[in-house]
């Protein structure tokens, strides 16, 4: 496959944040190589994943700092087994395609290593990416004993904060969505995809897929009301002392603070 390939694509995205369906997405390309999982957990990965450190809360400082070391990282070792390990529909797809939230910290590492490599940047209304992370953290490996609305909502300014930083360093190379975009108006991610990567003129994003191990079987549809709704006051009021802090952030990407109740 190693001939075939003139891009590396990368999905960088925080993790509740719709980027396992535009995993799904990308593997129905033609265009594409895809790996059966995301990048961090397949074979051969050279480097700390989050299923050790943090979970759905890997930027809090216990477990950043191993996620971002950049010596943990044998980035030339995990593109031969990444390349080793990739399906594709067409054995002439021009595009590999990756994505591991915790990719976030690395992508300038990334363009290093990685021959014209370009990149998805995506977020997400940090009620509905809060709202995941409470719901689903309790089941992940990794224990945590704190306040976790306060310790997801941390993790969602810090996050924001990567992605304005990977922005204002790779704007050019990167073509940058919402995940309410990505929803509500996915012929327009299409065309800013292939804007950026143009291979990718079969790729398309309104349709049924499965995701994460067939936990999700349907049409792309925006579920920041479904998930939103479930927040009681206590928790939008605990999100909200966090990103009070930082509206200038939440602004920059479109978001606005909610009233409880």
């Amino acid at each position: 496959m190693g001939r075939a390939v003139r891009t590396h694509l990368f999905g960088i995205a925080p993790n509740n944040s719709g980027s396992s369906f535009l995993k799904e997405a990308m593997a129905t390309s033609r265009a594409t190589w895809n790996l059966p999982r995301e990048g961090q957990f397949a074979l051969g990965f050279a480097g700390p994943t989050t299923l050790e450190h943090g979970g759905l809360i890997w930027s809090e400082p216990e477990w950043r700092g191993r996620l971002a070391d950049r010596d943990a990282y044998d980035w030339p070792r995990t593109r031969k087994a990444w390349h080793f390990q990739a399906f594709a529909r067409d054995p002439r797809a021009p595009v590999f395609y990756t994505k591991t939230p915790h990719f976030l910290l690395h992508v300038d590492d990334i363009a290093r290593h990685f021959p014209n490599a370009r990149f998805l940047f995506m977020v997400r209304n940090p009620y509905a990416m809060c709202e995941g992370i409470c719901r689903n953290q309790p089941r992940k490996a990794v224990r945590f004993d704190g306040d976790l609305p306060a310790a997801a909502a941390r993790h969602a300014v810090a996050c924001m904060e990567l992605q304005l930083r990977n922005l204002e360093r790779h704007g050019d190379r990167a073509a940058f969505f919402t995940y309410e975009e990505m929803c509500d108006a996915p012929h327009r991610v299409e065309e800013k995809i292939r804007a950026m990567v143009p291979e990718l003129r079969d790729l398309k994003l309104r349709q049924r897929l499965q995701v994460k191990d067939g936990m999700y079987d349907e049409m792309l549809a925006n579920m920041n009301r479904r998930q939103i709704d479930r927040l009681g006051a206590g928790e939008i009021e605990a999100f909200n002392r966090v990103f009070d802090r930082r509206i200038d952030l939440l602004e920059r990407f479109g978001y606005r603070l909610m009233e409880p109740g």
